[in-house]
């Protein structure tokens, strides 16, 4: 845990009693802060009283004598319209922020000089952050890695010389983040993401902006025109700026040409790795990845060798096009992650022979934008309420069969793929659906992916 010290003595309104929110309020009060905490859920009020800490209605407090209000990300801070908390912080001038802003403050006020990589993006972000953390962890550093990948930021350990942190931050994080000022800030990618909580592109963006704007060094991806221009602005200010591309040739900055990353500087470039082999880091949006988590590496002192032979141990990321299993020239493939279309479209592009299960509980738009890909589907396996709709879209460009359940489509897939004899092959569980007609979430629908596939006969299991 990171007790929040700069607090100490003080008052501080927080909402939001969900596992992160609750692990706010114990870092607040280790570090001598006095929390008054509430959530309109009154299980998770409970819980927290339980658990020791002061609750109250926040209606019904003082809001003249707080210092700060804590808010939890995912409760909204400016659209579709402001949480009644967020009314009252306001109306009271209390400054509102949230855990991250904690973290940045611990992390000014006791090592401001530990090297903290911040890491964004509407696409790609889990994986360019565990892919950095990887390799910081093989070259023998002290790495904490946290935030919107699923680690409450507090709960890591506290800052001290010579400790890494690697930080994902969603959207929502940042606009409760003012001061963020990482020693690297990346930037991946802007498409349109989470507009009922941002009104608008533009406001979504500017949040975005923020990350890299404070930033040591800020890496941005320039493939859309969102983020071309944040580069652009970033670098007039005077911040120093890395930009990387998957698609475009760069006269300075990292880009890809297939597998290769090519490192460019004054219009000269040079290779400075191939991904050819490595399993984890298939596709253009992985070298995209990749080229992100180089950049940020060198700005923190990592040598070129270890940043080469990190990619090339990088596991994965768990659930996201994740090899799991290998039986002959058949690689099993666990992308329950991918849950919509746009979410499936990386892994389908990745691969040029797949038995792809498929389907769950279906999102706007099905599986139309994905027709791209259908070539290069052998047969297709579908599961769950998505079933009958995914094979309308499927018609006659793909061969499919209505499995029904996730064990019934692996069983299939597997004994399909297998009869596919000296053609290298992927039996990949990509759904572009939710989970949750069949199973708790993702998380667990990958699981018993992983479990079926271990359970068949002769697979040599990766994970």
């Amino acid at each position: 845990m990171i007790p929040v010290t700069t607090f100490k003595d003080k008052k501080v309104a927080l909402f939001g009693l969900g596992g992160s929110g609750l692990a706010t309020a114990q870092a607040l009060v280790a570090g001598g802060a006095e929390v008054v905490a509430w959530d309109d859920n009154p299980d998770s009020v409970a819980r927290a009283a339980a658990a020791g800490l002061s609750t109250a209605d926040l209606r019904s407090v003082d809001w003249s004598v707080f210092a700060a209000f804590v808010l939890s990300p995912g409760v909204p801070l400016t659209h579709p319209k402001p949480h009644w908390t967020v009314d009252l912080a306001r109306q009271a001038g209390v400054e509102i922020i949230g855990d991250v802003e904690l973290f940045v403050r611990e992390r000014r006020a006791h090592a401001p000089d530990c090297p903290f990589i911040a890491i964004t993006g509407t696409n790609g972000k889990s994986t360019t952050t565990a892919l950095i953390a990887h390799i910081l962890r093989e070259s023998g550093r002290d790495t904490q890695l946290g935030g919107n990948i699923g680690t409450a930021v507090l709960t890591l350990d506290p800052p001290q010389a010579g400790r890494f942190y690697v930080v994902e931050c969603s959207s929502y994080q940042i606009d409760l983040a003012p001061t963020l000022e990482p020693t690297a800030g990346v930037l991946l990618n802007l498409t349109p993401d989470h507009l009922d909580r941002h009104g608008t592109m533009q406001h979504y963006a500017n949040i975005k902006e923020r990350l890299v704007a404070g930033s040591a060094t800020a890496i941005v991806g320039i493939d859309d025109s969102f983020s071309s221009l944040i580069a652009d602005r970033v670098e007039r200010a005077g911040t120093k700026v890395v930009r990387i591309s998957r698609r475009n040739v760069l006269a300075e900055g990292f880009y890809a040409e297939g597998s290769r990353l090519m490192r460019a500087s004054g219009g000269t470039s040079s290779l400075f790795t191939d991904l050819e082999g490595i399993q984890t880091l298939r596709g253009g949006h992985n070298a995209q990845n990749a080229a992100a988590a180089i950049a940020a590496c060198l700005a923190v002192g990592v040598a070129e060798k270890d940043i080469v032979d990190g990619l090339g141990s990088f596991p994965g990321l768990k659930h996201r096009m994740q090899p799991v299993g290998k039986k002959g020239d058949v690689v099993f493939v666990n992308d329950s992650k991918a849950t919509n279309a746009d979410a499936a479209a990386p892994a389908l592009s990745s691969y040029d022979r797949i038995y792809w299960i498929a389907g769950g509980l279906p999102k706007e738009g099905g599986i139309t934008s994905l027709a791209p890909f259908f070539p290069k589907i052998v047969k297709a396996y579908l599961i769950g309420e998505a079933a009958p709709a995914f094979a309308a879209t499927l018609g006659e460009a793909v061969p499919y069969e209505i499995s029904g359940t996730l064990e019934k489509a692996v069983a299939h897939a597997a004994a399909d793929a297998a009869r596919d004899e000296g053609r290298p092959s992927v039996v990949m569980l990509s759904p572009a659906c939710a989970s949750f007609d069949q199973y708790k979430n993702f998380e667990v629908r990958g699981d018993a992916f992983v479990g079926q596939v271990a359970a068949l006969e002769g697979v040599t299991m990766l994970v």
